[in-house]
């Protein structure tokens, strides 16, 4: 593997032995912190949506899934 900065981009070169879903489960990754690294949000809102999404979902799926 060997990885270069320019003035702008960082390349990576990796052998082309790797598996390709691996591979886009990194790349997925990196586009993931690529989009929020200037995002601030405040880790009691973030807690918060999760806890009103968790909610939200186990009271469309309880029946479901206790049935």
């Amino acid at each position: 593997m060997v990885v270069e900065r320019t003035e702008k981009e960082l390349i990576i070169k990796v052998s082309g032995k790797l598996d390709t879903a691996d591979l886009q489960d990194l790349l997925d990754y990196l586009r993931y912190k690529e989009l929020v690294a200037d995002i601030s949000v405040d880790q009691q809102k973030v807690d918060a949506l999760a806890d009103s999404i968790n909610r939200q979902w186990w009271k469309k799926n309880k029946k479901r899934l206790l049935s």
